[in-house]
Protein backbone atom coordinates (compact mmCIF):
# COMPACT_ATOMS: atom_id res chain seq x y z
CA UNK A 1 0.00 0.00 0.00
CA UNK A 2 1.39 2.88 -1.21
CA UNK A 3 1.81 6.31 1.38
CA UNK A 4 0.01 9.15 0.41
CA UNK A 5 2.24 12.09 -0.22
CA UNK A 6 1.72 15.01 2.05
CA UNK A 7 1.52 18.74 0.48
CA UNK A 8 4.77 20.87 1.44
CA UNK A 9 5.08 24.32 1.56
CA UNK A 10 8.42 24.50 -0.90
CA UNK A 11 8.93 23.68 -4.69
CA UNK A 12 9.93 19.70 -5.34
CA UNK A 13 13.21 21.09 -6.38
CA UNK A 14 13.77 22.70 -3.17
CA UNK A 15 14.75 26.24 -4.81
CA UNK A 16 12.50 29.20 -5.27
CA UNK A 17 10.56 29.75 -7.41
CA UNK A 18 10.56 33.08 -9.99
CA UNK A 19 7.28 35.32 -9.04
CA UNK A 20 5.07 36.47 -9.72
CA UNK A 21 3.88 33.46 -11.80
CA UNK A 22 2.91 33.89 -15.21
CA UNK A 23 -0.24 33.49 -16.12
CA UNK A 24 0.72 30.75 -18.32
CA UNK A 25 1.19 28.55 -15.68
CA UNK A 26 -2.30 29.65 -13.60
CA UNK A 27 -4.08 28.43 -16.90
CA UNK A 28 -1.59 25.48 -17.06
CA UNK A 29 -2.90 24.35 -13.48
CA UNK A 30 -6.61 24.05 -14.82
CA UNK A 31 -5.72 20.95 -17.35
CA UNK A 32 -6.76 22.84 -20.24
CA UNK A 33 -6.86 19.12 -22.05
CA UNK A 34 -9.03 17.64 -19.06
CA UNK A 35 -11.23 20.99 -19.42
CA UNK A 36 -11.93 20.71 -22.77
CA UNK A 37 -13.70 16.89 -22.70
CA UNK A 38 -15.44 18.50 -19.52
CA UNK A 39 -16.84 21.37 -21.52
CA UNK A 40 -17.81 19.66 -24.29
CA UNK A 41 -19.52 16.35 -22.30
CA UNK A 42 -21.58 19.30 -19.88
CA UNK A 43 -22.58 21.29 -23.15
CA UNK A 44 -23.47 18.08 -25.34
CA UNK A 45 -25.65 17.82 -21.78
CA UNK A 46 -27.37 21.03 -21.62
CA UNK A 47 -28.25 20.48 -25.44
CA UNK A 48 -29.91 16.81 -24.98
CA UNK A 49 -32.46 18.16 -22.16
CA UNK A 50 -33.91 20.02 -25.44
CA UNK A 51 -34.40 23.18 -23.00
CA UNK A 52 -33.93 26.72 -25.05
CA UNK A 53 -32.03 28.07 -22.17
CA UNK A 54 -31.43 32.28 -23.09
CA UNK A 55 -27.93 31.96 -24.29
CA UNK A 56 -26.41 34.13 -21.93
CA UNK A 57 -27.68 31.64 -19.36
CA UNK A 58 -26.27 29.10 -21.00
CA UNK A 59 -23.20 30.11 -21.72
CA UNK A 60 -22.51 31.39 -18.27
CA UNK A 61 -23.90 27.78 -16.31
CA UNK A 62 -21.15 25.74 -19.31
CA UNK A 63 -18.31 28.73 -17.78
CA UNK A 64 -18.88 27.82 -14.43
CA UNK A 65 -18.71 23.88 -15.50
CA UNK A 66 -15.50 25.04 -16.92
CA UNK A 67 -14.14 26.76 -13.93
CA UNK A 68 -15.20 24.02 -11.59
CA UNK A 69 -12.76 21.59 -13.57
CA UNK A 70 -10.36 24.08 -13.80
CA UNK A 71 -10.46 23.87 -9.88
CA UNK A 72 -10.46 21.00 -9.79
CA UNK A 73 -7.02 20.43 -11.35
CA UNK A 74 -5.62 22.95 -9.81
CA UNK A 75 -6.23 21.43 -6.73
CA UNK A 76 -5.13 18.37 -7.78
CA UNK A 77 -1.93 19.59 -9.10
CA UNK A 78 -1.45 21.63 -5.79
CA UNK A 79 -1.80 18.49 -3.85
CA UNK A 80 0.30 16.04 -6.77
CA UNK A 81 3.34 18.41 -6.77
CA UNK A 82 6.05 15.73 -5.30
CA UNK A 83 4.32 13.44 -7.05
CA UNK A 84 4.24 14.90 -10.18
CA UNK A 85 8.09 16.25 -10.23
CA UNK A 86 8.81 12.23 -10.52
CA UNK A 87 6.94 11.68 -13.69
CA UNK A 88 8.37 12.89 -17.03
CA UNK A 89 4.84 13.59 -18.42
CA UNK A 90 4.29 15.94 -15.62
CA UNK A 91 7.35 16.94 -14.13
CA UNK A 92 7.31 20.43 -16.65
CA UNK A 93 4.26 21.01 -14.88
CA UNK A 94 4.34 24.86 -12.78
CA UNK A 95 4.83 23.80 -9.53
CA UNK A 96 7.05 20.69 -10.04
CA UNK A 97 8.70 23.08 -12.63
CA UNK A 98 9.44 25.40 -9.43
CA UNK A 99 7.67 28.19 -11.33
CA UNK A 100 4.97 28.81 -8.51
CA UNK A 101 4.52 28.73 -5.05
CA UNK A 102 1.92 25.72 -3.60
CA UNK A 103 -0.07 28.10 -1.75
CA UNK A 104 -0.53 30.71 -5.13
CA UNK A 105 -2.07 27.44 -6.29
CA UNK A 106 -4.31 26.50 -3.26
CA UNK A 107 -5.46 29.87 -3.19
CA UNK A 108 -6.10 29.44 -7.15
CA UNK A 109 -7.77 26.37 -6.92
CA UNK A 110 -10.07 27.35 -3.47
CA UNK A 111 -11.29 30.59 -5.14
CA UNK A 112 -12.07 29.12 -8.54
CA UNK A 113 -14.04 26.47 -6.69
CA UNK A 114 -16.02 28.98 -4.64
CA UNK A 115 -16.58 31.58 -7.59
CA UNK A 116 -17.39 28.62 -10.24
CA UNK A 117 -20.42 27.13 -7.99
CA UNK A 118 -21.37 30.61 -6.53
CA UNK A 119 -21.99 31.54 -10.67
CA UNK A 120 -23.86 28.13 -11.38
CA UNK A 121 -26.39 28.49 -8.57
CA UNK A 122 -26.92 32.19 -9.60
CA UNK A 123 -26.93 31.64 -13.52
CA UNK A 124 -28.31 28.30 -13.69
CA UNK A 125 -30.11 27.07 -10.20
CA UNK A 126 -29.03 25.36 -6.97
CA UNK A 127 -29.31 22.03 -7.77
CA UNK A 128 -27.34 22.26 -10.17
CA UNK A 129 -24.64 24.54 -8.62
CA UNK A 130 -24.78 21.32 -5.90
CA UNK A 131 -23.68 18.68 -8.41
CA UNK A 132 -21.16 21.05 -9.54
CA UNK A 133 -19.83 21.31 -5.91
CA UNK A 134 -20.03 17.27 -5.39
CA UNK A 135 -18.28 17.10 -8.20
CA UNK A 136 -15.52 19.09 -7.32
CA UNK A 137 -15.16 17.91 -4.05
CA UNK A 138 -15.21 14.21 -5.17
CA UNK A 139 -12.26 14.98 -7.23
CA UNK A 140 -10.31 16.56 -5.05
CA UNK A 141 -10.94 14.63 -1.52
CA UNK A 142 -11.80 11.23 -2.70
CA UNK A 143 -9.93 10.56 -5.91
CA UNK A 144 -6.84 12.39 -5.62
CA UNK A 145 -6.46 12.58 -1.73
CA UNK A 146 -7.85 9.48 -0.46
CA UNK A 147 -8.08 6.47 -3.61
CA UNK A 148 -4.89 7.27 -6.04
CA UNK A 149 -2.32 6.74 -3.26
CA UNK A 150 -4.13 4.14 -1.77
CA UNK A 151 -6.08 1.65 -4.42
CA UNK A 152 -5.77 0.06 -7.75
CA UNK A 153 -9.45 0.84 -7.90
CA UNK A 154 -8.68 4.80 -8.14
CA UNK A 155 -9.44 4.95 -11.49
CA UNK A 156 -13.24 2.65 -11.40
CA UNK A 157 -14.60 4.97 -8.14
CA UNK A 158 -12.45 8.09 -9.39
CA UNK A 159 -14.05 8.13 -12.59
CA UNK A 160 -17.18 9.14 -11.26
CA UNK A 161 -15.54 12.83 -10.95
CA UNK A 162 -15.12 12.92 -14.47
CA UNK A 163 -18.35 11.45 -15.30
CA UNK A 164 -20.81 14.46 -13.76
CA UNK A 165 -20.14 17.10 -16.38
CA UNK A 166 -23.51 15.75 -18.75
CA UNK A 167 -26.01 15.34 -15.77
CA UNK A 168 -24.63 19.13 -14.48
CA UNK A 169 -25.14 20.58 -17.62
CA UNK A 170 -28.78 18.79 -18.08
CA UNK A 171 -29.60 19.77 -15.02
CA UNK A 172 -28.49 23.11 -15.22
CA UNK A 173 -30.94 23.37 -18.27
CA UNK A 174 -34.08 21.70 -16.92
CA UNK A 175 -33.90 21.73 -12.99
CA UNK A 176 -33.64 18.24 -12.57
CA UNK A 177 -31.96 14.92 -12.85
CA UNK A 178 -33.53 12.17 -15.37
CA UNK A 179 -32.71 8.54 -16.75
CA UNK A 180 -30.72 10.06 -19.85
CA UNK A 181 -28.07 12.09 -17.88
CA UNK A 182 -27.92 9.28 -15.45
CA UNK A 183 -26.85 7.10 -18.22
CA UNK A 184 -24.54 9.56 -19.21
CA UNK A 185 -22.72 9.70 -16.45
CA UNK A 186 -22.60 5.64 -16.85
CA UNK A 187 -21.20 6.03 -20.36
CA UNK A 188 -18.33 7.81 -18.82
CA UNK A 189 -17.58 5.89 -15.74
CA UNK A 190 -17.48 2.93 -17.36
CA UNK A 191 -15.02 4.47 -20.42
CA UNK A 192 -12.72 6.02 -17.69
CA UNK A 193 -10.90 2.32 -17.27
CA UNK A 194 -10.43 1.22 -20.22
CA UNK A 195 -9.44 4.80 -21.47
CA UNK A 196 -7.20 5.60 -18.26
CA UNK A 197 -5.77 1.80 -18.14
CA UNK A 198 -4.76 1.36 -21.69
CA UNK A 199 -2.51 4.86 -21.08
CA UNK A 200 -0.93 3.05 -17.63
CA UNK A 201 0.21 -0.04 -19.39
CA UNK A 202 2.88 2.15 -21.84
CA UNK A 203 3.64 4.82 -19.07
CA UNK A 204 3.75 2.21 -16.35
CA UNK A 205 7.05 3.19 -15.34
CA UNK A 206 6.41 6.47 -14.12
CA UNK A 207 3.02 5.38 -12.31
CA UNK A 208 5.60 2.77 -10.07
CA UNK A 209 8.22 5.81 -9.91
CA UNK A 210 5.94 7.43 -8.35
CA UNK A 211 4.41 5.37 -5.64
CA UNK A 212 1.01 5.52 -7.95
CA UNK A 213 -0.68 2.03 -7.27
CA UNK A 214 -2.33 1.80 -10.54
CA UNK A 215 -3.46 -1.57 -11.67
CA UNK A 216 -0.67 -2.50 -14.12
CA UNK A 217 1.95 -1.61 -11.19
CA UNK A 218 0.18 -3.56 -8.43
CA UNK A 219 -1.72 -6.09 -10.53
CA UNK A 220 0.58 -6.45 -13.63
CA UNK A 221 -0.32 -6.33 -17.22
CA UNK A 222 -2.45 -9.72 -17.69
CA UNK A 223 -5.38 -8.44 -15.22
CA UNK A 224 -5.10 -4.72 -16.58
CA UNK A 225 -5.92 -6.21 -20.05
CA UNK A 226 -8.97 -7.99 -19.29
CA UNK A 227 -10.22 -5.70 -17.31
CA UNK A 228 -10.12 -3.35 -20.47
CA UNK A 229 -12.47 -6.12 -21.84
CA UNK A 230 -14.48 -6.18 -19.18
CA UNK A 231 -15.06 -2.91 -18.50
CA UNK A 232 -15.45 -2.15 -22.26
CA UNK A 233 -18.48 -5.01 -22.71
CA UNK A 234 -20.32 -3.00 -19.84
CA UNK A 235 -19.62 0.70 -21.27
CA UNK A 236 -21.07 -0.31 -24.69
CA UNK A 237 -24.35 -1.91 -23.01
CA UNK A 238 -25.02 1.32 -21.46
CA UNK A 239 -24.01 3.25 -24.29
CA UNK A 240 -26.46 1.29 -26.58
CA UNK A 241 -29.06 1.68 -24.51
CA UNK A 242 -30.70 4.48 -24.34
CA UNK A 243 -31.87 4.28 -28.02
CA UNK A 244 -34.37 1.01 -27.43
CA UNK A 245 -35.35 2.42 -24.08
CA UNK A 246 -37.19 4.98 -26.44
CA UNK A 247 -34.95 7.92 -24.90
CA UNK A 248 -33.08 8.44 -28.46
CA UNK A 249 -33.64 8.21 -32.06
CA UNK A 250 -32.00 5.64 -34.32
CA UNK A 251 -29.23 7.97 -35.47
CA UNK A 252 -27.70 8.11 -32.10
CA UNK A 253 -28.24 4.38 -31.17
CA UNK A 254 -26.52 3.21 -34.52
CA UNK A 255 -23.57 5.47 -34.05
CA UNK A 256 -23.35 4.16 -30.55
CA UNK A 257 -23.52 0.41 -32.10
CA UNK A 258 -21.10 1.18 -34.53
CA UNK A 259 -18.55 3.03 -32.42
CA UNK A 260 -18.97 0.27 -29.53
CA UNK A 261 -18.37 -2.25 -31.70
CA UNK A 262 -14.79 -0.51 -33.14
CA UNK A 263 -13.96 0.03 -29.19
CA UNK A 264 -14.73 -3.48 -28.17
CA UNK A 265 -12.97 -4.98 -31.11
CA UNK A 266 -9.51 -2.64 -30.23
CA UNK A 267 -10.32 -3.19 -26.52
CA UNK A 268 -10.46 -7.50 -27.68
CA UNK A 269 -7.03 -7.03 -29.47
CA UNK A 270 -5.42 -4.93 -26.43
CA UNK A 271 -6.72 -7.70 -24.07
CA UNK A 272 -5.16 -10.62 -26.16
CA UNK A 273 -1.60 -8.79 -26.56
CA UNK A 274 0.87 -9.59 -24.37
CA UNK A 275 3.35 -6.79 -25.09
CA UNK A 276 5.77 -5.14 -22.05
CA UNK A 277 8.11 -2.92 -23.50
CA UNK A 278 6.08 0.10 -24.40
CA UNK A 279 7.66 0.93 -27.92
CA UNK A 280 5.51 -2.49 -29.37
CA UNK A 281 2.25 -1.63 -27.53
CA UNK A 282 0.94 0.05 -30.72
CA UNK A 283 -2.57 -1.57 -30.01
CA UNK A 284 -2.39 0.00 -26.81
CA UNK A 285 -1.47 3.33 -27.86
CA UNK A 286 -4.48 3.06 -30.47
CA UNK A 287 -7.21 2.33 -28.06
CA UNK A 288 -6.53 5.47 -25.75
CA UNK A 289 -6.25 7.55 -28.92
CA UNK A 290 -9.60 6.12 -30.04
CA UNK A 291 -10.90 6.33 -26.47
CA UNK A 292 -11.53 10.08 -27.14
CA UNK A 293 -12.78 10.08 -30.59
CA UNK A 294 -15.49 7.41 -29.26
CA UNK A 295 -16.28 9.58 -26.39
CA UNK A 296 -16.53 12.97 -28.52
CA UNK A 297 -18.17 11.55 -31.12
CA UNK A 298 -21.18 9.66 -28.84
CA UNK A 299 -21.80 13.00 -27.29
CA UNK A 300 -21.75 15.29 -30.01
CA UNK A 301 -24.63 12.59 -31.54
CA UNK A 302 -26.34 12.34 -28.62
CA UNK A 303 -26.89 16.10 -28.72
CA UNK A 304 -27.99 16.40 -32.28
CA UNK A 305 -29.65 13.17 -32.12
CA UNK A 306 -31.98 14.57 -29.21
CA UNK A 307 -33.01 17.98 -30.84
CA UNK A 308 -33.76 16.03 -33.96
CA UNK A 309 -36.26 14.31 -31.62
CA UNK A 310 -37.87 17.67 -29.29
CA UNK A 311 -38.05 19.34 -33.09
CA UNK A 312 -39.69 16.06 -34.33
CA UNK A 313 -37.50 15.95 -37.32
CA UNK A 314 -36.57 12.33 -36.22
CA UNK A 315 -38.31 9.91 -34.89
CA UNK A 316 -38.16 7.72 -31.30
CA UNK A 317 -37.79 3.94 -31.71
CA UNK A 318 -40.28 1.87 -32.78
CA UNK A 319 -42.79 5.34 -33.60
Amino acid sequence: MATPVLPSSTPSDGQSPALPADWRDFFALTKPRVMSLVIFTALCGLLASGVHMPFVLGFTAILAIALGAGASGALNQWYEAEIDAKMKRTAKRPLPAGRMEKSSALHFGVGLSVFSVALMGLAANWLAAAVLAGSILFYVVIYTIWLKPRTPQNIVIGGAAGAFPPMIGWAAATGDISLLPFLLFLLIFFWTPPHFWSLALFVRSDYANAGIPMLPVVAGHRKTRNQIVVYTLIMSAIAVAPWPLGLTGWLYGVTAIIFSAIFTLMAVRVGLGNASDPAEMRAEKRLFGFSVLYLFTLFAVVAIDRWLLVSGSLPYVGS
